[in-house]
């Protein structure tokens, strides 16, 4: 990691450093540091991620949804969905209902078990995501242009273990 530089993204790793002296704590400010600037580039990254799913007239969680929808062969129980998205019940029908308003999914009964709803995707959801592919799977490819294909396996195992410690924000 380049050391602080000219034009660099706040904050730097002085003001890391200012900050925990600041407060009296003993924790290493070039970790915090990685933190704070991987939480705003996740934010930065999701804004633009809404930016082009909207040239769609998707959102990333509807996007999301379609894609797990297809990836599973096309129907998938609403708490399956919840689970593999990582959200709600709730979020979950939220997005199929606006999704079943364009008709790009739909809800019927499970040939499982009557009682229960699967949702399926539609074949306009379908053709909605074979449509945007070239054009989505062009933009993923430059997020990272300017990666090696090292790098990149690098930078997979990294965020790997970065995840595995996303916890550490949200347990008691």
């Amino acid at each position: 990691m380049a050391q602080d530089e000219p034009g660099s993204e706040a904050p730097t790793l002085d003001q890391a450093r200012r900050q925990i002296e600041h407060y009296g704590l003993e924790v290493d400010p070039q970790a915090v540091l990685v933190a704070v600037r991987l939480m705003s580039a996740g934010a930065r990254l999701g804004q633009a991620a809404e930016v082009h799913f909207s040239r769609f007239g998707l959102s990333a969680g509807r996007y999301r949804l379609l894609a797990d929808l297809e990836d599973c062969g096309g129907e998938k129980s609403p708490s399956r969905l919840a689970a593999s998205l990582g959200v709600s019940r709730a979020t979950v029908t939220g997005l199929v209902d606006g999704l079943e308003r364009e008709g790009l999914v739909a809800r019927r009964a499970s040939a499982e078990d009557g009682r229960a709803a699967v949702v399926i995707l539609t074949a306009r959801g379908a053709q909605r995501l074979r449509d945007m592919a070239p054009e989505h799977f062009e933009r993923l490819q430059a997020v990272v242009g300017a990666l090696t294909v090292a790098e990149r396996g690098v930078f997979l195992d990294l965020l790997g273990r970065v995840v595995q410690g996303v916890g550490a924000l949200t347990e008691e």
